[in-house]
């Protein structure tokens, strides 16, 4: 990246629950494919910071402006290590900003993985199918539905980026939006969504399978990288390996490491790139054809 990043004083808003969804729905309609086997009851507290115990998946559904819209579409994957989602500031926030750049914007609300491996990509796999299947319903073109992902809510879009089904209705996201993300299962990994995801003694195998950077390809979708240099819970190498991935395959891919700002800003107005960061994101997004 080049030029310098300079400081433009951010807002004051710190959480703000949007409440433009048009409506949330159940991402199955029967029972989902694998239980999670969390039995406690979910725990959602008023400003939806941060939600745990999820067992039943949602889509909570928010469309722009018809004088704005642009076609375009955006499942969006919270963070929380696997373990719950950050789902004000990573959801929400995000909505609202994407419904201004006319994207209609599908918040994910994945189950906890609890060791089962399969479980949260099958929850991101079966959104992008719901919102390619409806696309005319929502006004949007199948053919530009991304994902966005936040810390371990980026492995999940960078795991559905590279692992995808394309028989019958494609799973395959148009474009991946990753945030400061977990990518790798290997050394690089964050512990703790390593250990919920794939359990407390992973197979070199499932260690190799859910390390994104060794799964890109020609087929991987185009990817905008976004991350701070100083970030001590995932390790910004992260993001390298799988932009030098993308970069190697040919896969158009932008990163933007910005120098300060440690881990878990998501849409905050009062990170002290804001404006950078969304104007980067704004333009990218304007770029994919």
């Amino acid at each position: 990246m080049s030029g310098k990043i300079i400081n433009i004083a951010a807002g004051l808003l710190l959480f703000v629950c949007y409440s433009g969804a048009q409506k949330v729905i159940k991402l199955w309609s029967g029972n989902p494919p694998t239980s999670n086997e969390i039995t406690a009851q979910e725990t959602v507290p008023s400003d939806k910071s941060w939600i745990t115990e999820v067992s039943v998946p949602t889509l909570e559904i928010y469309l722009p402006e018809k004088s704005v819209a642009t076609g375009m579409a955006v499942v969006v994957c919270p963070g929380g290590g696997y373990a719950g989602l950050a789902y004000n500031h990573e959801g929400l926030m995000a909505a609202e900003w994407f419904n201004k750049q006319g994207i209609a914007t599908f918040i994910l609300k994945y189950r906890m993985p609890n060791k089962h491996k399969e479980i949260p990509l099958d929850d991101a796999q079966q959104a992008i199918r719901y919102v390619r299947e409806h696309a005319s319903e929502y006004g949007v073109n199948p053919s530009k539905i991304g994902i966005c992902g936040f810390s371990a809510g980026g492995h999940l879009a960078s795991t559905a980026s590279t692992h995808f089904a394309v028989s019958g209705t494609s799973t395959r996201p148009d474009f991946s939006i990753l945030f400061y993300p977990v990518v790798s299962m290997s050394n690089l990994t964050h512990g703790g969504s390593r250990t919920n995801l794939l359990g407390d003694e992973p197979s070199e195998t499932d260690i190799y399978r859910f390390s994104n950077e060794k799964q890109v390809n020609v087929n991987t979708p185009p990817a905008i990288l976004l991350l701070s240099d100083d970030d001590k819970t995932v390790m910004p190498e992260n993001s390298l390996r799988y932009y030098e991935a993308l970069n190697k395959s040919g896969v158009p891919a932008a990163i933007y490491i910005f120098p300060t700002g440690g881990h878990g800003w998501g849409f905050r107005n009062t990170y002290e790139y804001y404006d950078q960061m969304t104007a980067l994101l704004a333009a990218w997004l304007k770029s994919l054809k």
